[in-house]
C-alpha cells in the first residue's frame, strides 16, 4: 500500500519536471507495482531493458552513479535509474545525488529507494524538497535483541531473515555478536548454556576473522547452532 505524504508533488509539478521520486519503506510487492508504473509511463516496452538501471547503494561508489548518469537514452525520451537500499550511500554519493535532484537532466528519471523515511537523515530530508514521495507500509528495524528473542524461541527460520535483514540494514557482524553477547549478560544466562553460548560465539568471531567463512556463512551456521542447543 503506498501512503500519501505531505511533500509529495501535485500532478501538476511532477509533469513539469522529469521525476525524481523517493521511495521509503518495506512493502516490496508494492514497490514493484509503483515501480512498473513509472517504467510505463517514462519507457517504451521494447526498450524497458535498455533503458533502466538498478544499482544497489552498498555495492557501488561515486564514479558509477556518474557513468551511468551519462548514458544516454536508446530511442526513447527518457532512462530511469533506480538506486535500492538508498539509505546506505555514501556521502559523496549524495551530495551528487542533491546536486541532481536540484538541477535534474530532462533524459533521466531517479527512484531512490530508501528502507524506511527517517527524518534524523540530513541527505533524505534535503532531497525530498526535489522529489516526489510516495510512503509505503514501514516496519520497524530489527535489533540484536529482537534476533536474540527468536533464537531463544529455537525460531530459526525467523532468526535467519532478522540476521539477512541486520545485513542488509549495514550492521556489521562484529557488532552482531558483541549484540547477543550483552543480550544474554542482561538475561543473566549462565552455568554451561552460557559457557556453550561463548564457545560457538567465539569460534564464529575466529571464523570471520580469519577469513575461513564470509561474516554471512558464519552469522548463518552460529544462529542454526545456537537454535539447535537443547534446553
Amino acid at each position: 500500500m503506498v501512503y500519501p505524504s505531505a511533500n509529495t508533488k501535485t500532478a501538476a509539478q511532477q509533469a513539469a519536471s522529469p521525476g525524481v521520486y523517493l521511495f521509503a519503506g518495506q512493502d516490496f510487492s508494492a514497490k514493484e507495482a509503483q515501480l512498473k508504473k513509472i517504467k510505463q509511463e517514462f519507457l517504451s516496452q521494447s526498450l524497458q531493458d535498455f533503458n533502466q538501471d538498478t544499482l544497489y547503494a552498498k555495492e557501488i561508489k561515486l564514479k558509477d552513479i556518474q557513468e551511468k548518469f551519462l548514458c544516454l537514452p536508446l530511442k526513447n525520451a527518457k532512462r530511469i535509474i533506480v538506486i535500492k537500499e538508498a539509505q546506505l550511500l555514501e556521502e559523496s554519493c549524495r551530495e551528487f545525488l542533491l546536486a541532481f535532484a536540484k538541477k535534474p537532466s530532462p533524459q533521466l528519471v531517479l527512484v531512490l529507494d530508501f528502507a524506511q523515511y527517517d527524518h534524523k537523515d540530513e541527505f533524505l530530508k534535503k532531497i525530498s524538497a526535489f522529489a516526489q514521495i510516495l510512503r509505503f507500509k514501514e516496519t520497524v528495524d530489527p535489533d540484536t535483541f529482537t534476533l536474540n528473542r527468536q533464537i531463544e524461541l529455537k525460531k530459526a527460520d525467523q532468526a535467519l531473515q532478522l540476521l539477512n535483514q541486520l545485513l542488509r540494514n549495514g550492521e556489521a557482524p562484529e557488532r552482531i555478536l558483541g549484540g547477543l553477547r550483552y543480550a544474554w549478560e542482561r538475561q543473566g544466562v549462565q552455568g554451561l548454556s552460557a559457557q556453550k553460548k561463548l564457545r560457538l560465539l567465539l569460534s564464529c568471531d575466529l571464523e570471520i576473522k580469519t577469513g575461513r567463512l564470509k561474516p554471512a556463512f558464519a552469522l548463518e551456521k552460529l544462529i542454526v547452532s545456537l537454535c539447535g542447543m537443547a534446553g
